[in-house]
């Protein structure tokens, strides 16, 4: 079996920074690190590793500034790895990164099973996985919670507010995973010391056969008009309840200086 994991670098900070010009977050300074829901995909494909066997390539796209999480995941335990960038990729909205990632994953060659953590902490969209499903033509299930192998089949449970749906589903497929399917491991020396000697050639757009406007801005059907920081909170405004009928006058008053009744 030939799993390959979906991978992404974001910024881990309180203090994330919005360019006001390009509504683009500010990359300069601070921590980058393995997108916390692609850390269970990690997990979820070194344990079927573990199980039943199996190659795990990871891949993100990204500056070079992304082989960081690359060798990350190789300390972990993956077999290989595989970065694309490009500058034609700056700006790539969720359906072009797809696009991108699923040009990539076809020159990786055979593949049985892809591996996307649910959604970003930054883009948050969770549309990523499910679009790489659909450039390649493959089923996916969302929102994995459990999985079992047996042949070339699938057993998986799938999570939901109120419950669980239990389905079945024929490799090759496309799973997204959430923090509750595992707990990630940590890399061992002996990981990191290999890790820090793996050669990670970048592949660019047209090792990948893709056109430099069919991907990035000039390739991306969304846009982002407006992007800003929400207020910090003020706490609120607190009322003494130990007079009921006066607090509830002060609540009505309130609500109607802010026009909500």
């Amino acid at each position: 079996m030939h799993i390959v994991v979906c991978l992404k670098q974001v910024f881990s900070t309180p203090q994330v920074r919005i360019n006001p010009e390009t509504n683009a977050v500010i990359r300069e300074g601070g921590e980058w690190i393995i997108n916390p829901f692609d850390e269970h995909a990690l997990e979820t494909a070194l344990a079927l590793k573990d199980t039943v066997g199996a190659k795990v390539t990871v891949i993100t796209a990204g500056s070079q500034q992304a082989e960081a999480v690359l060798r990350e995941a190789l300390a972990r335990g993956a077999d290989a790895a595989v970065l694309l960038s490009d500058a034609a990729f700056e700006g790539s909205d969720a359906w072009a990164t797809a696009k991108i990632l699923a040009a990539g994953i076809q020159k990786v060659g055979a593949v049985d099973l892809i591996v996307c953590g649910k959604q970003t902490m930054d883009g948050d969209t969770a549309q990523v996985g499910p679009a790489v499903a659909e450039f390649l033509g493959w089923p996916c299930v969302t929102y994995v919670r459990k999985l079992a192998v047996e042949g070339t089949t699938l057993k998986l449970e799938r999570l939901f507010e109120d419950g669980f749906e239990k389905v079945e589903v024929v490799l090759p497929a496309v799973l997204t995973v959430g923090k509750e399917i595992n707990t990630p491991r940590m890399a061992s020396l002996k990981g990191r010391m290999a890790a820090k000697k793996a050669q990670i050639a970048p592949v660019n757009a047209a090792a990948l056969g893709l056109a430099p406007e069919s991907v990035g801005r000039a390739g991306s059907p969304t846009r982002i008009v407006k992007m800003a920081t929400p207020p910090k909170k003020t706490g609120g405004i607190k009322i003494d309840g130990s007079d009921a009928a006066a607090a509830a006058k002060t609540v009505v008053e309130k609500l109607r200086e802010l026009k909500l009744v």
